[in-house]
């Protein structure tokens, strides 16, 4: 499974658009990639919460999730994230922050 995490907009992204962060669960310890499957699948079955609109400078984020052959398209933002995204996102975070 490759995850790709995207992060856009905000108050201070001024048009600025870093290159996506790639993950192939592949080369991840057997725990971590079952982790990451869990908090995959926590967050696709998550409802969406609702955008009320008043974040309209919110940061937005985009986690695609290739695994076999499908693609799975998460978006939410800081103005509406339902906590299973947030767990991923973080969960993602952090193992980027690792190298």
């Amino acid at each position: 499974m490759k995850v790709i995490l995207e992060s856009y907009g905000g108050l201070a992204a001024a048009g600025l658009r870093r290159p996506p962060d790639v993950l192939d669960s592949a080369a991840l310890p057997e725990g971590a990639a079952a982790e990451l499957e869990r908090l995959v699948a926590a967050a696709a079955a998550a409802p969406p919460p609702v955008d009320s609109g008043r974040a309209r400078d919110a940061k937005g984020y985009s986690i695609t999730v290739e695994d076999g052959g499908r693609p799975t398209v998460l978006e939410q933002s800081d103005g509406a994230m339902s906590p299973a995204f947030a767990a991923l996102l973080a969960w993602l975070r952090d193992r980027f922050a690792q190298g």
